[in-house]
């Protein structure tokens, strides 16, 4: 596996052997002798999603337990974005955004004071997380996923396709609005 470091180094982008013939392909996802060399934390809590086309999820962090996302997309293709919500840190208000597919198999390590999301491209999306730290959704927050501010480059979804939140991501403050107690602080 090929790990590679983004324009924020802490987020990184994990390019797995993706062995395939006639019947088919293998892929091995995770392998913690590669996780722990990359810095990545041991992984405690495996989630699944599953979206349509144009749903927005995110974008999400969380100050107690903060997790750190190891994600890919098992099933359809999304567009996943890391933005450094890190008070103090060199990155603040800087993001990440990868296709992540079940083409290239692909996968996004979101270090903790990172907030998270994903557009689903494909007509369904199967997402897979997992997170260094449990769920804790008392302290979860979130940022206006169309923040201009932060101004994440969101690709084009296909004609009559828009995009739909969840009534909670709807009412994300953009970065700047966001209460200064409610942002980590750099890690």
């Amino acid at each position: 596996m090929q790990v590679i470091p983004q324009c924020i180094p802490e987020v990184l982008l994990l390019q797995p052997k993706v062995f395939g013939d006639e019947r088919g392909f293998f892929v091995e996802t995770a392998r913690q002798s590669v996780l722990n060399d990359a810095g990545i934390p041991p992984l405690l809590q495996h989630n699944q999603s599953r979206s349509r086309c144009g749903v927005l999820r995110g974008l999400h962090y969380q100050l107690v337990q903060p997790q750190g996302k190891l994600v890919r997309c098992s099933q359809g293709s999304v567009f996943d974005v890391a933005l450094d919500v890190r008070q103090g840190s060199p990155s603040f208000g800087q993001w990440v955004g990868a296709i992540l597919d079940d083409v290239n198999h692909h996968q996004l390590w979101v270090p903790p004071g990172f907030a998270h999301g994903f557009m689903v491209l494909s007509a369904v999306a199967d997402f897979c997380y997992l997170c260094s730290d449990y769920y804790h959704p008392p302290s979860e927050q979130g940022i206006a996923w169309d923040d201009p501010a932060v101004g994440i480059s969101w690709p084009q979804l296909p004609a009559g396709v828009t995009v739909q939140l969840s009534t909670k991501d709807r009412s994300n403050p953009s970065l700047q609005l966001q209460d200064p107690s409610l942002l980590p602080a750099s890690f």
